[in-house]
């Protein structure tokens, strides 16, 4: 029986962009756990109002501070046992995740959209533009974030949408700096010059040419950036300043049972392992982008 030649056999088809994506991602295991909590996160704040048991402001009187079900004294009724005034833990973390995940994601859509648009105008326009626009960026990074976002939730008033809002411009100047330096290394390549001869304007050589080749470190960024806002919330909701009782926010939980941290410990131990949890998954999250987005770190 005749065989087909070697040099005749046909060429291996190479993988498409999104595959070959896959592959670099999920070599990276962590992130691929990370991958896995954040959509178990994502699930439950979708589905809240059918996952939870009882709803997130329900009391009971006669259950204040019930331990969890394995403990002495503890139901199936309230798995991870009640607060102070008779709220269902497990209830609660599940409707956190829901208001905790909108604040990481709201303030990483400002941030980042604010940021490109500075960005873009800083690494084009350059001169005074680009000067004022990064200077003011540098003041902003000088001081420390936490603190920061205090300063401008005292002068705004303490409050969800405030709190949101001193985040954003607290995560703002990483994304103007990423995006500045990626225009500038891109606006000096061969396409950006054809583009320009060719009678591109300003705004289709930003939004056309330059940013889609700007993506992946944003997309990295904004991953991680997810996790710096959630915590940066949960720590001002900590303080009273983010998000207002009742509302059940990991950080205004983990302030209303600080008083209970000897007698009852699991008002306190559950929401902070849940902040734990979503932060460290968001970074994992974020590095296997990294390793997968980045030509140079791909196995």
């Amino acid at each position: 029986m005749s065989t087909v030649p070697s040099a005749l056999a046909p060429a291996a088809v190479p993988p498409g962009p999104w595959r070959e994506f896959w592959i670099a991602f999920s070599a990276n295991r962590g992130a691929v756990m990370g991958l896995g909590v954040v959509v178990v996160l994502l699930l439950l704040a979708l589905f809240a109002p059918w996952v939870a048991p009882h709803a997130p402001d329900l009391t009971n009187p006669a259950a204040f501070l019930k331990p969890p079900a394995w403990q002495a004294g503890g139901a199936w009724r309230h798995p991870l046992g009640t607060d102070a005034i008779g709220r269902d833990i497990l209830s609660r973390l599940i409707w956190g995740a829901r208001l905790s995940l909108s604040i990481g994601v709201a303030v990483v859509l400002i941030s980042v959209v604010v940021g490109i648009a500075l960005g873009l105008v800083a690494g084009f326009a350059r001169g005074i533009a680009e000067i004022t626009i990064m200077r003011l960026m540098d003041i902003i990074l000088t001081l420390p974030s936490l603190l920061l976002a205090i300063v401008i939730v005292a002068i705004l008033g303490p409050g969800l949408v405030n709190a949101m809002l001193a985040v954003a411009i607290v995560v703002l100047p990483h994304y103007v700096r990423i995006t500045r330096a990626a225009v500038i290394s891109e606006v000096s390549k061969d396409y950006v010059t054809a583009a320009r001869v060719s009678g591109a304007g300003t705004l289709r050589l930003m939004f056309s040419e330059v940013l889609p080749n700007c993506a992946a470190p944003l997309i990295v960024q904004a991953s991680l950036g997810v996790s710096t806002a959630i915590l940066d919330a949960a720590a001002l909701g900590f303080l009273g300043l983010g998000a207002q009782p009742p509302a059940p926010e990991w950080g205004t939980m983990l302030a209303d049972a600080r008083e209970f941290v000897l007698r009852a410990w699991w008002v306190v131990t559950f929401p902070g392992l849940m902040i734990l949890v979503a932060v460290l998954a968001f970074n994992l999250l974020g590095d296997g982008l990294r390793d997968a987005l980045d030509p140079k770190l791909k196995r």
